[in-house]
C-alpha cells in the first residue's frame, strides 16, 4: 500500500481497514518523519514509526531493514499504544539491519535549512532522517544489529562518528551531543528492546512462502521519492513500490496487489512546486474543513484541486491495481469544484507530467469544472451522485478502479466498490 501524492493521503486509515485481516504489517522505508493518523471510536491515534497494524490487536508488526530507527520515538510510541491498552512489543519485530536515526542527525538535520550554503530550504521535519540515510549511504551508520555487540564496540562507532561531526558542528554553530549521554541512552533502550531484534527478511519471506496474509504499508509520497519525486523537495527514502523489497528484504515478483493511496484533492507540506495550489479562499477552505495540518509536525499543509496527470504518473510507476480515495466527504458542498486534467508551457503547448521540479513550477493546469454534490453527514455509507461522477473521472483518466472511498475520519467511514481488494 503506497501514498501517489506528496504524502498525506491518508495512508493509515487505509492501512487500519486491510490490517484487520492481515497477519503481518510491515514499514519498508523513512522514519519518524512519518505521520500515519487512525481515529478508533473517536480517539485519535498517530504512529510515526510503528506500522498501523499495531491499533489493531493481532497482526505481528514489522519494521524492515529500509526504516532509519529512531529508537526514543519508537519506546515513546510503544508506550502510548500501552497506556491505552494497545500492547505491541511483544508483537514487534525490528530489522537488525535496520540504521539508527541518532541525536546528532537531528541536530544536523534542523541546522541544514537554516543554512545560506545549502540553497533553497527543503522544509525537513527536522527527526533526522536525511543525515542518518546519509551515513547509511557513505557506509558509517550504526545499526540495530550493533546494539548487542557490546558497550565498548558501540562507544568505539559512535565516538568515531561524533569525532567525524565536531567540526562541522562547531563551525556551523550546532550543539554538540554528549558521548556519554548518547551512548547511555542508546545502550538503555537498545536493552529493553533486544527481544525485538530479528532478521525480519526471513520472517517475512517465510509468512508468504506458508501463505500469511502480509501488508507492506508504504510511508510518505510517490512525488516524495528519492529518486523519481520532485527532486530536491523531496524525502531521503524510495517512498514508492519499487522500494519495498530493498526496505523488506522481499522479492517483488512476490507481490501480489499493489494499493494506491490517493486524497479527494491535494496537499503538500514544505517547500516545492505544486502546479494546482489554491493559495485563496478555495484552499483555506479545503485546510480546515479537511483538518490540514501535518501529524508529525503540525504545519499547515499546502491545498489544492487534485492533480490527474501527476496521479497517472504515479500509477504507472508503481504499477497499481486499484486505488483507495481518501476524504470525498471533505468536497462535499465546495464551490466551483475543479480538477487538473493536463498542463500547458507558457506558450500555450500542451505538457506531459514530469517530476523536474524547474519544469513543474512554469506548468499552468488544465482544469475540468466538475459538478459538486452537497455536503453530506460524515461517515455516511451511501455516495451522492456528484461524488461518483467525481470518482468515475479519475477511474476513466488512469485507468484502475476505486475499489475504496474515506467518507469521514474513522475506521468505520468507508465505502467498498468493486469487490473492495
Amino acid at each position: 500500500m503506497v501514498g501517489l501524492q506528496w504524502g498525506d493521503e491518508g495512508k493509515g486509515k487505509v492501512v487500519d481497514h486491510y490490517a484487520a485481516s492481515a497477519d503481518f504489517v510491515v514499514r519498508c522505508q523513512g522514519g519518524a518523519n512519518a505521520g500515519h493518523t487512525v481515529w478508533v471510536d473517536g480517539r485519535k491515534m498517530v504512529g510515526h514509526l510503528l506500522p498501523s497494524g499495531a491499533f489493531h490487536p493481532d497482526p505481528i508488526c514489522v519494521i524492515g531493514a529500509g526504516v532509519v530507527l529512531d529508537l526514543e520515538s519508537l519506546c515513546e510510541e510503544i508506550d502510548a499504544l500501552n497506556a491505552v491498552g494497545l500492547e505491541v512489543e511483544k508483537r514487534l519485530r525490528v530489522s537488525r539491519l535496520a540504521h539508527l536515526v541518532l541525536p546528532y542527525h537531528k541536530i544536523l538535520d534542523r541546522g541544514r535549512d537554516r543554512l545560506p550554503s545549502m540553497g533553497l530550504p527543503i522544509g525537513t521535519t527536522g527527526r533526522g532522517i536525511g543525515p542518518a540515510y546519509s551515513d547509511k549511504m557513505r557506509r558509517v551508520g550504526l545499526r540495530v544489529g550493533d546494539l548487542d555487540r557490546g558497550e565498548s564496540v558501540v562507544r568505539s562507532l559512535l565516538q568515531a562518528r561524533l569525532e567525524e561531526m565536531a567540526p562541522v558542528m562547531e563551525r556551523q554553530g550546532m550543539e554538540y551531543p554528549d558521548l556519554e549521554a548518547t551512548l547511555d541512552l542508546l545502550l538503555s533502550l537498545g536493552n529493553r528492546l533486544q527481544p525485538c531484534f530479528v532478521d525480519t527478511g526471513h520472517l517475512i519471506r517465510e509468512a508468504i512462502r506458508t501463505g500469511r496474509r502480509v501488508l507492506f504499508e508504504g510511508a510518505q509520497g510517490t512525488l516524495l521519492d528519492i529518486d523519481h519525486g520532485t527532486y530536491p523537495f523531496v524525502t531521503s527514502s524510495t517512498s514508492s513500490a519499487l522500494g519495498l523489497g530493498p526496505g523488506s528484504g522481499v522479492p517483488s515478483r512476490s507481490i501480489e496487489h499493489i494499493l494506491g493511496v490517493v486524497k479527494a484533492y491535494a496537499t503538500r507540506v514544505g517547500e516545492g512546486p505544486f502546479p494546482t495550489e489554491e493559495k485563496g479562499a478555495h484552499g483555506e477552505s479545503l485546510r480546515e474543513k479537511g483538518k490540514e495540518f501535518g501529524a508529525t509536525t503540525g504545519r499547515p499543509r499546502r491545498c489544492g484541486w487534485l492533480d490527474l496527470p501527476a496521479l497517472g504518473y504515479s500509477v504507472a510507476l508503481n504499477g497499481i491495481d486499484a486505488l483507495a480515495l481518501t476524504k470525498i466527504d471533505v468536497l462535499g458542498g465546495q464551490e466551483g469544484l475543479k480538477i487538473c486534467v493536463g498542463y500547458e508551457d507558457m506558450s500555450g503547448n500542451e505538457i506531459p507530467f514530469t517530476p523536474e521540479s524547474h519544469v513543474l513550477e512554469e506548468v499552468i493546469p488544465i482544469y475540468e469544472e466538475m459538478v459538486g454534490w452537497p455536503e453530506q453527514e460524515v461517515g455516511s455509507s451511501e455516495l451522492p451522485e456528484g461524488a461518483l461522477r467525481y470518482i468515475e473521472r479519475i477511474e476513466s483518466f488512469v485507468g484502475v478502479p476505486v475499489v475504496f472511498v474515506g467518507t469521514g475520519p474513522d475506521r468505520n467511514h468507508s465505502v467498498l466498490r468493486h469487490g473492495g481488494l
